[in-house]
């Protein structure tokens, strides 16, 4: 006997996180209801990501409606029927408001319900979850891109291994292996007999472990201070790496290898043009345009943990004619841009840095990676502890789910940094806050 037909209901959030939400839900009824067009209207002139999801949205329901009647049922190509629903009257809860959009669209899913319908209440807000489910409907984050965080790829592996691989390794920097680990994944060795330390990475093609040594030179005046930096600058320096993620908590040094790997590629190798950063702009998905001043103004306001990270580069890094972060960027070194400017730009041949990635949706990140002309390469780099978006978390997050889509492809390479360097202040506040 097949399975009783279910009715998802979509709040607007989830067509904000992804525009093409609705294909989901294959062989099902798939229900928007109007509030929600109502405010996909009011987001739709905004010049940031969620205004242009909400313009791909309604576009979508636009080339659903010219098939059908959307008050009705519209089949679209997964197989199941959407539908436009406005809330009628005589279905309000006294329980709930109406002055406020998400309580019209819960009552939607509550006016379904008593129709006899298995309605599931797909939502990224929290409260509306909870909202729903204390009117007795069955409500449920939309879960399509999520990832487990506690299962999140690290990078590396410690493991032992006998004196004589060991030397072999060290010696030779060659080891065959025939661990199906994923491309570019890196090793921590012991060699327990002599209690010695040695770090390889994988090359998948051929079937061996390369050995890096730790005592690496500087990176812009820049040393690693652990084993897993020196992982970070091993997978950073090699341009055959062309994606790279670098996730860890406050103070395990991303964003400052990332930087300084780009400064050298850019200035020492010339193996790219300029170094490109940017970070979201958050809470809420904002553009710049809220922030004071002029466009270099409001970048420098909202920059200044990169500037912080530049002037910590610089006081080390003895380079002629680059002594101050206005001469690199005078120099066309390195450009710091915001992330609603990177959008319809086709970057080749640069060193492009995303920092704090984790604050982006995986449709963000899909966005921002496809701009990458040929010749170059994108770090990104993140807490996914640390979220300021209201509709994102630690599972949802762009940066999680690159790190897992991406795992075992020949171009990417990943590390989870663990250990603070900043300050035992800073990773006590790290643990404990």
């Amino acid at each position: 006997m097949p399975e009783p037909v279910k009715t998802f209901v979509i709040d607007t959030n989830v067509l904000i996180h992804r525009p093409d939400a609705i294909m989901s839900f294959k062989d099902n009824e798939v229900v928007v209801p109007l509030w929600v067009l109502e405010e996909l209207d009011r987001l739709k002139t905004s010049s940031d990501e969620r205004g242009r999801n909400a313009r791909h949205a309604i576009r979508f329901l636009d080339a659903a409606g010219r098939k059908g009647d959307l008050s009705t049922g519209v089949k679209i190509e997964n197989g199941s029927t959407l539908r436009v629903v406005l809330t009628h009257r005589e279905h309000h809860s006294s329980d709930l408001l109406l002055d406020k959009a998400d309580n019209k669209i819960i009552l939607t899913a509550y006016q379904l319900l008593h129709e006899g319908k298995r309605v599931f209440f797909v939502s990224k807000d929290i409260n509306a979850r909870v909202k729903a489910t204390a009117l007795g409907i069955k409500a449920v984050d939309y879960e399509k891109q999520k990832i487990n965080i506690d299962k999140l790829y690290s990078g590396i592996t410690e493991l032992d291994l006998t004196s004589e691989n060991f030397d072999t390794l060290v010696e030779t920097g060659r080891l065959p292996w025939s661990d199906t680990a994923p491309a570019n994944h890196c090793y921590l060795f012991h060699d327990r007999t002599n209690d010695r330390l040695a770090i390889a990475r994988l090359d998948s093609r051929r079937h061996e472990l390369l050995y890096l040594d730790h005592k690496m030179p500087s990176v812009a005046g820049i040393r690693p201070l652990n084993h897993e930096q020196r992982v970070a600058f091993e997978l950073l320096l090699d341009p055959e790496v062309q994606l790279v993620t670098l996730v860890g908590k406050a103070g395990t040094g991303k964003t400052l290898l990332a930087i300084a790997a780009g400064l050298k590629m850019v200035l020492e190798d010339k193996t790219y043009s300029r170094v490109l950063v940017s970070r979201p702009v958050v809470p809420l998905g904002k553009d710049i345009g809220y922030l004071p001043g002029a466009k270099n103004e409001k970048l420098s306001h909202w920059m200044q943990p990169l500037f912080d990270n530049l002037d910590y580069i610089l006081s080390a890094y003895k380079r002629p004619n680059v002594k101050t972060v206005d001469q690199l960027v005078n120099s066309n070194a390195i450009e710091l841009e915001a992330i609603s400017y990177i959008r319809g730009r086709s970057l080749p041949g640069q060193y492009i840095i995303i920092d704090e990635a984790q604050n982006l949706s995986p449709h963000e990140i899909k966005t921002i990676v496809s701009r990458a002309g040929e010749g170059s390469k994108v770090v990104l780099t993140g807490d996914p502890y640390q979220i300021d978006s209201p509709y994102l978390d630690a599972n949802s997050n762009g940066l999680s789910y690159l790190v897992e889509t991406f795992k075992g492809q020949e171009l990417y390479g990943h590390v989870t940094l663990t250990h603070s360097e900043r300050s035992k202040l800073a990773e006590l506040a790290a643990e404990l806050l």
